[in-house]
């Protein structure tokens, strides 16, 4: 056997998990830039950017007619499951669940700043839709101040 090609395959398996672990959790929040008629895509926000939500897929059963899910499929299953369990307690659906259990890490402080940022770039997304061409620049000014905000307290 060879081990000389063995060898390195194994080390890399085995750090697999250490670096993912040190990946950032993926954003369900896209934003779609464009400069200069070149359309980006990011989860940074930019300047005049259009904010998409991206709902990823929960695996490929019609492919093999067989359901396979991945264990990031499957924790997600379980996350919602117990939310569902804890509704009658917390009085959350699943996805309020998620977003408070995401946010359980930061500071009080910051908690706070996001409760108050959710209305506020709700309302901004809603007069930069209704703004005119001449009052458009400034509210996607302000609209970009507030997720860049919102992204760095990690909300």
């Amino acid at each position: 056997m060879n081990y000389r090609v063995l060898a390195p395959l194994v080390l890399a398996w085995c750090a697999l998990p250490a670096a993912a672990q040190q990946l950032p959790p993926p954003s369900r929040t896209m934003y779609k830039c464009t400069d200069n008629n070149v359309v980006s895509y990011s989860d940074k926000p930019c300047l005049g950017a259009e904010r998409l939500v991206v709902v990823p897929t929960r695996g490929v059963n019609k492919l093999s007619g067989k359901e396979r899910i991945g264990r990031d499929v499957q924790q997600e299953h379980h996350r919602e499951q117990f939310a569902e369990a804890l509704r009658p307690i917390s009085g959350m659906k699943a996805a309020q669940f998620e977003v408070y259990s995401r946010r359980i890490r930061l500071s009080s402080a910051a908690q706070n700043e996001c409760r108050h940022l959710d209305p506020v770039l709700m309302q901004t997304e809603a007069l930069e839709a209704a703004a005119d061409k001449a009052g458009k620049p400034a509210v996607q000014r302000d609209l970009f101040v507030l997720r860049t905000r919102y992204v760095a307290l990690g909300c």
